[in-house]
């Protein structure tokens, strides 16, 4: 029961979904803390878990964080519960969460297909209980996010606009983390392997991309990256390559050199110059950059879909990225989330 690791009583319903492939995923929908606490002031007794009525209810008054978590653990880990408790409370948005299929007490073995519709079932049950897209803000932390740019593809194609993304510590794509570090090294691998599912996760993950870059392009609402520069499991430069990505069809055309082994003429050379400084005017032109000297970096443009944020934190590792109150501060103002229905 969520109450176990630590969310107050009558806070948060323990429920099941059952996707289109005869899986079964725990979930849990937590609510908003203003509405939670209108709840208890309300109540003669100490509440129960909350009723389909009442999450339909907190849906239709609060936005909704659809949380896609990381490889290793559970719905429940100790890191995840943190983000509940600060965002249910600072960004006063619900929390809706599932462990995919073969985590926690969800049946099934991970692999990305399946992961990809664990999420979208996820998102299929909030809209059952009478979500609205634009109040349905995707949140995906590391694995997650390549899970939620699936989900963010998918809903793109089917023209269903959510309020928007954020990918928490992302990374490119799982073959570049697979190329990057060993299987005996400390980052993303080291905590994969220390639980059954993460060891069977990670023999998928070498048939399975979750090619993050390659779909970033496709979303169609605002998208939110931040990622902590103190990250040893996923590298901030995974997220500065699909900020890149997501900037350079903005810019001017590239000129390309000749591959390495051939000669080019003076004129290329100056041709490449030329069109790299075009390219370095416009970015600068685009891209608004604020240092902020306790936390980082916040870089912001508008993007053929929305705006697009980039915070590059000093500081938060790979797991508490997310739960800074700074960060959380520009999701909030990003998307509007204190603000009820």
């Amino acid at each position: 029961m969520p109450e176990k690791y630590g969310l107050a009583p009558g806070k948060a319903l323990n429920t099941y979904l059952h996707t289109s492939d005869n899986e079964t995923l725990g979930a849990w929908f937590i609510l908003s803390d203003p509405f939670y606490q209108t709840l208890r002031e309300a109540s003669p007794l100490p509440l129960a878990q909350p009723s389909i009525e009442t999450v339909q209810l907190a849906l239709r008054t609060h936005p909704t964080v659809l949380f896609l978590h990381g490889a290793a653990a559970t719905r429940a880990a100790e890191w995840r519960m943190q983000f509940y408790s600060t965002a249910t409370s600072r960004l006063r948005t619900n929390v809706f969460v599932a462990d995919y299929r073969g985590f926690g007490d969800s049946t099934g073995i991970p692999a990305e297909p399946g992961l990809a519709e664990d999420a979208y079932t996820a998102w299929t049950w909030l809209m059952d209980q009478g979500a609205k897209p634009e109040n349905v803000l995707i949140v995906g932390h590391s694995l997650g996010t390549g899970v939620a740019s699936l989900l963010a593809t998918r809903l793109a194609k089917e023209d269903v606009k959510p309020r928007g993304i954020a990918l928490l510590a992302p990374f490119t794509s799982a073959a570049t983390l697979l190329e990057t570090y060993h299987i005996q090294g400390i980052p993303i691998l080291q905590p994969l392997q220390s639980f059954a599912f993460g060891q069977r996760l990670l023999k998928r993950l070498l048939y399975h991309d979750f090619d993050t870059l390659s779909r970033t392009r496709n979303f169609n609402a605002p998208t939110f990256i931040a990622h902590a520069m103190d990250d040893v499991e996923i590298p901030h430069a995974h997220s500065r390559t699909l900020l890149d990505s997501l900037i350079d069809p903005l810019l001017p055309p590239s000129v390309e050199l000749p591959t390495l082994g051939t000669t080019f003429s003076k004129e290329e050379y100056d041709a490449f110059i030329e069109a790299q400084d075009k390219r370095r005017v416009a970015r600068n032109t685009l891209v608004k950059k604020i240092d902020i000297p306790t936390l980082g970096t916040v870089e912001e443009f508008e993007g053929s879909f929305g705006r697009v944020v980039y915070a590059e934190t000093m500081w938060g590792t790979h797991n508490k990225v997310g739960v800074q109150e700074g960060v959380q501060d520009i999701m909030a103002s990003m998307f509007d989330l204190r603000r009820d229905l």
